[in-house]
């Protein structure tokens, strides 16, 4: 008889135990992580309104964001140069450039290193020049995927050029709030 009564606690142990176990799966399962909900609204630019966008920069070098950094790990621009020396070659250590050319064409000279490197601000860097860098022609159509801590410079003396700059950052870019113009 003790011995059964022995099974009998034993037993009533262990369904009590995984009881509570299921229970709080249960529990734990009802708050189970659920997908991320957007941040921003959706952007889709059509090709009319892109090719808009692009003949308003035209006149001049310009930048327009279709989407600032501020707080995510992205930025999405469309920009215009025309018979423009970059003046340095840049790395960036925490973000990936990708250019879309829309129009037109320039020189870009990557790799190699940078000469007589300085930050500017931290993790972006700036040199006179590139030394051993290759130089690539690039026109309408093509994709240029810049990794991060690759330098790189682009020319467009005597030509016309559009792309679309996607950056790509490591951590979310906490800009501080653009300060007022005087008065």
């Amino acid at each position: 008889m003790i011995l059964n009564a022995k099974k009998f606690m034993t037993a009533s142990v262990f369904i009590a135990s995984l009881s509570i176990s299921i229970i709080a799966q249960g529990v734990a399962g009802s708050a189970q992580r659920m997908p991320s909900k957007a941040t921003r609204p959706v952007v889709v630019l059509q090709a009319q309104a892109l090719d808009d966008l692009e003949k308003k920069l035209h006149p001049a070098n310009k930048v327009e964001e279709l989407i600032d950094s501020n707080g995510m790990q992205l930025r999405v621009a469309v920009q215009h140069e025309k018979n423009t020396q970059a003046a340095s070659g840049e790395v960036h250590d925490a973000s990936d450039d990708v250019y879309y050319v829309l129009d037109g064409s320039a020189t870009l000279t990557m790799g190699g290193t940078l000469e007589a490197p300085h930050e500017v601000e931290p993790g972006e860097w700036r040199g006179p020049r590139i030394v051993g860098g290759q130089q690539y022609e690039v026109k309408k159509g093509d994709l240029i995927i810049v990794p991060r801590g690759t330098p790189h410079q682009r020319s467009t003396i005597g030509q016309d050029f559009s792309m679309i700059l996607i950056k790509v950052y490591l951590e979310p870019r906490n800009l501080s709030p653009a300060k007022p113009a005087p008065k």
